[in-house]
């Protein structure tokens, strides 16, 4: 058996990285919990295992008495037998060790073992990630859980639960994978790193590796709005007026860029220029819509953006994602409205247009109002974006209420 544990102890040493010492003292505290019945009645008792020979020993501590000892004492007259100095009153560490206790031990603590093989190993991980939280880290696809993606991190297992996955991207066992580590969680029964690839901290991290200005200090990000998978507004700006930030951040012939969307699954990332005034930021991050002009609503928080019928489009941008994208960005409600020639300016604000169609959607799919307003601030306008979205998409959507989903698509399949 001591020859059997000093060989585990090595395996689990070079290959799980945990320390010698941290094994045996939880290898000690496993057979103690496990054992104690079948080693002695005492009330404190103590197993100690030599990490040199893999020897398991088992002490009680015993209160030296005249005579009719309890479980917890010892006649003196055998305790003379060790410790022939000893007194009436002494606590000798008397050894108990069972015969066959190695066998015992394996037989009766195995369980515990794991258990505390798998506390010590979580807490190495805590140890080794703990500073790295933040960041992106690279990994390989292992498998698949509910919906999650299990990641192998060499040292750590990480979990990338569905919330947290870039829309439509596919992964296979064994792609490698790059995802922001949002914390590590030793207290769980699972991975204990936590990633994600849908967080725009991610995007911001991509943008300081690829731009050598952002990670220097001299081009900063003020701000992230995103949709993943489909669309990602940037703002930056510079704290050397001899730096383009929109150019730093595109790179040579947009090498840079390039690369940030090549990692994102070819979502849309478009970079504006951050400016102190509320009018001129709202003006760049509307972009490519050109605006004709901004009013301010301090009351509301609200910028009413006036543009043309022709940059009306432009503007709202697919199933509105441009308005939308830009309102997060900037932290305000915006209102577009038209204007036309000589015509009183048409009221085409993005609320009152995401209200109509959510009315619209509830009444064809025979939805509440409450799921429909979910679907379309999720991108799902129409009852043919309802139909061709994939289902487990419309399900992770925050807050909806699945069983009005499961019901809505049946009918529409039959």
């Amino acid at each position: 058996m001591a020859n059997e544990l000093l060989t585990i102890l090595e395996y689990i040493e070079q290959e799980r990285g945990i320390s010698r010492e941290s094994l045996v003292r939880a290898l000690e505290s496993a057979i103690l919990t496990a054992s104690r019945k079948s080693i002695h009645p005492a009330s404190e008792l103590k197993v100690k295992i030599d990490p040199a020979t893999g020897q398991i020993q088992a002490w009680a501590m015993l209160e030296v008495v005249e005579s009719n000892p309890t479980c917890d004492q010892l006649v003196i007259a055998r305790a003379k037998e060790r410790f022939p100095d000893v007194k009436l009153g002494d606590v000798v560490e008397w050894e108990v060790t069972p015969r066959n206790f190695g066998r015992i031990a394996a037989q009766t603590a195995r369980q515990a073992i794991i258990q505390q093989l798998r506390k010590a190993e979580k807490e190495n991980v805590q140890e080794e990630f703990a500073d790295r939280v933040g960041q992106i880290i690279n990994g390989t696809v292992r498998r698949f859980e509910a919906g999650s993606v299990i990641i192998d991190f060499q040292k750590a297992e990480g979990i990338m639960p569905s919330k947290e996955k870039i829309h439509d991207e596919q992964y296979m066992p064994g792609d490698r994978i790059n995802a922001l580590l949002l914390r590590v969680d030793i207290n769980t029964s699972g991975p204990s790193l936590i990633v994600s690839r849908a967080c725009r901290e991610f995007v911001e991290k991509l943008f300081e590796r690829e731009v050598a200005e952002i990670h220097d200090g001299v081009v900063k990000i003020m701000g992230v709005a995103r949709e993943p998978g489909k669309r990602t507004k940037v703002a930056v700006m510079s704290t050397d007026p001899r730096v383009d930030p929109v150019g730093a951040c595109v790179g040579m012939r947009g090498q840079r860029v390039r690369n940030i969307t090549d990692e994102l699954g070819n979502e849309r990332v478009d970079i504006v220029p951050y400016d102190e005034d509320i009018r001129k930021y709202a003006v760049n991050a509307l972009l490519p819509a050109k605006v004709q002009s901004v009013e301010v609503d301090e009351e509301k928080h609200e910028l009413i953006v006036r543009v043309t019928e022709e940059q009306s489009k432009l503007a709202f941008g697919k199933k509105a994602q441009n308005v939308r994208l830009c309102s997060k960005l900037i932290g305000w409600n915006i209102s577009i409205r038209n204007e036309d020639d000589g015509a009183e300016p048409k009221n085409n604000s993005i609320a009152e247009q995401l209200r109509t169609a959510a009315r619209n959607l509830a009444a064809e799919l025979n939805v509440s109002e409450k799921t429909a307003r979910l679907l379309v601030n999720n991108g799902y306008v129409t009852v043919d974006d309802f139909k061709a979205a994939d289902l487990d998409s419309l399900l992770d959507i925050e807050g909806i209420d699945q069983d009005e989903v499961n019901v809505a698509r049946n009918l529409l399949d039959d």
